[in-house]
């Protein structure tokens, strides 16, 4: 079954985003897990409502039939007497494909489109099921799987058709991205990054996930996962790739020998503190004309406390000359700095991560960006954001 001619149409999209059990076969619009209520005023969660559907060029028109059809016992009142202002009198019937009508429906009326004529049949007899039990809805909000080939996620994107930003969300859309590093901030991007549709996610890390990485990067891995001590490339794309395909793992610390692996992307992610290591990538990412948003942070402990500050360098063809000056070549980002103790700090990782996607999607116009900056730095103990743009 394809979900294109969902994804097109704006009606059925809007029953998909509220919650509905769609499913398109043989040409009929399936609407599943219906609660009714039946001749014994008990209230049954199984029965499905069918309509003809009329399309061109997989999108719908405005419905030219105004039956439908029903597959179940047939929907009673609360009380157990049964809708009669529906009824169609007519025998069961097969429309192939599967799809089988226990029972013909009649609400005459002048549908506007697929929505409309949906909801109303489900009002009346859903709305009978609620009288028996509140809880009763058809508003089952179902996993869909994706159609398969072609899609970069393994089920539907959902929350960008219920935000209503498709058009948006494609901008960055087929894009090969580079994350190097998966210590804190490179994991919170990664976590970021594989809920986009970019086509492929490339990580680089060759240092193991050990527990001190459990207490600042997402999820929440079990003892057994620890003490196996996987490496963080591997241990991330086996998380990610239940939600999607082109997550590619690169099980190595990158240096002179490997730069190359770098060549082809359209955008880096640069995660890594070791700044003889960051400097060869930043040269061979200008050389190669790639785009990078370079993220570190320096934190201090000072009189029982930590401060310090959080920063984002985004550098692209037109920046670069701005963008150096504030590219940390210093391990660590400093002597003082306790974030190479791994002191825990999850949500300074966190927000670096934010700002570094935000600033990567707005170089590709998902967000608007009237600053065009290059540099954003955050400071704990001021809580306030400093920037620094070319306007």
């Amino acid at each position: 079954m394809s979900r294109r001619p969902i994804a097109r149409s704006a009606d059925l999209l809007r029953l998909q985003n509220e919650g509905y059990d769609l499913e398109i076969r043989g040409g009929y619009l399936l609407v599943r897990n219906v609660p009714y209520v039946t001749s014994q005023a008990a209230v049954r969660y199984d029965g499905i409502l069918i309509s003809t559907l009329e399309m061109s060029d997989d999108v719908t028109t405005a419905p030219g039939d105004h039956r439908a059809f029903w597959t179940g016992e047939h929907p009673c009142h609360s009380d157990g007497r049964k809708i009669t202002s529906i009824e169609n009198p007519s025998a069961a019937q097969s429309f192939g494909n599967g799809v089988q009508a226990d029972f013909t429906f009649s609400a005459k009326a002048q549908y506007r489109d697929y929505h409309h004529k949906i909801t109303t049949y489900l009002g009346r007899i859903t709305g009978e099921a609620t009288k028996v039990d509140p809880q009763a809805t058809a508003l089952t909000f179902p996993a869909i799987v994706a159609d398969g080939d072609g899609e970069v996620f393994k089920y539907v994107d959902t929350a960008t058709s219920r935000a209503g930003i498709g058009a948006v969300n494609e901008k960055v859309a087929g894009l090969k991205i580079g994350i190097i590093g998966l210590g804190g901030t490179g994991s919170y991007v990664l976590d970021l990054v594989v809920k986009t549709p970019v086509a492929e996610i490339h990580t680089f890390d060759g240092d193991v996930y050990s527990q001190h990485n459990a207490f600042r990067s997402p999820g929440a891995p079990r003892h057994e996962e620890l003490a196996a001590k996987p490496k963080k490339v591997h241990y991330f794309k086996a998380i990610y790739d239940k939600m999607r395909h082109g997550i590619i793992a690169h099980d190595v610390y990158l240096d002179e020998t490997n730069l190359h692996l770098l060549d082809g992307l359209d955008f880096v992610f640069v995660c890594v503190d070791r700044g003889t290591v960051k400097e060869k990538i930043v040269e061979r990412l200008v050389a190669n004309g790639i785009s990078f948003v370079e993220v570190g942070m320096g934190v201090m402990l000072v009189d029982g406390k930590l401060c310090g500050i959080v920063r984002t360098t985004t550098s692209t063809a037109e920046t670069r000359t701005q963008a150096a000056p504030h590219i940390s070549y210093a391990d660590g980002d400093g002597g003082a700095n306790e974030y190479v103790s791994n002191i825990q700090i999850a949500e300074l990782n966190a927000l670096n991560s934010a700002i570094a996607v935000v600033q990567w999607k707005k170089l590709f116009d998902f967000y608007q960006d009237t600053r065009e900056q290059y540099y954003t730095g955050f400071g704990i103990a001021a809580g306030g954001i400093v920037y620094e743009g070319s306007k």
